[in-house]
């Protein structure tokens, strides 16, 4: 196993643990002497990889860990830029657009200079049209999606009419022309999708809905029939 590959197994050894793991334990994971463990610890560290722990006691992993400059080939870089600029460009949230290109540039900063050159020289280009604009603000459905949260709408119907719903939002779906929030709606007391364009007032609320995202993911799939991705 070369040493890249093997910091690539101990980063994902130390994802999947939410407790620490000791160093004798991830060395005999792994196949290695605990003088090597030790050094690759060192170098994910080194790499912006936030391993917390000391010898004897044990490692974890904390979250916000910065991508080391070693896992993707051209295809996937490529395929990177691509999906960050389709977000940068046709992202109907001003917020989401910027984090794209940031992202972007965090992935970019930490490459080979080989790949870098090729990650800013891509002829991969996204157009910048065809979407339906939004009178709302569509973060504010993504953060109550995070944290499962109640929305208050108006909607706009097909023929014009308005009316008040409150909904248990759980995905968007991004489509060429339109956004989509899928949820379940209190009024017709079963799942609904709605076209953000067509939402005229938006209110979030500190209400937990009573069941978890995935959980309703999950039925939606199975009613709508849509495999999982």
């Amino acid at each position: 196993m070369s040493r890249t590959a093997r910091l690539l197994d101990l980063l994902q050894l130390l994802r999947n643990r939410s407790t620490p793991i000791t160093g004798p334990a991830l060395a005999q994971e792994l196949g290695i002497s605990i003088r090597s463990l030790y050094r690759d610890i060192a170098t994910l560290q080194a790499q912006g990889a936030d391993v917390v722990g000391e010898p004897g006691l044990g490692y974890v992993l904390r979250p916000g860990f910065t991508l080391p400059p070693l896992m993707f080939s051209a295809d996937e870089i490529e395929a990177i830029v691509l999906g960050s600029r389709w977000v940068a460009a046709r992202a109907d949230d001003s917020r989401l657009s910027q984090s794209a290109r940031q992202a972007l540039s965090k992935i970019t900063a930490v490459l080979p200079a080989e790949l870098r050159e090729r990650a800013e020289a891509t002829n991969l280009l996204v157009a910048r049209m065809g979407l339906a604009s939004a009178s709302i603000d569509a973060g504010v459905i993504r953060l109550a999606i995070r944290n499962e949260r109640k929305l208050v709408i108006t909607y706009r119907g097909p023929d014009g009419g308005e009316t008040n719903r409150t909904i248990w939002p759980f995905m968007i779906g991004f489509f060429e022309q339109v956004r989509v929030v899928a949820g379940w709606c209190e009024l017709r007391q079963d799942y609904r999708h709605f076209r953000v364009d067509r939402i005229t007032r938006l209110e979030a609320t500190d209400i937990r809905y009573p069941r978890r995202r995935a959980v309703m993911l999950k039925e939606w799939r199975a009613q709508q029939n849509v495999p999982p991705v």
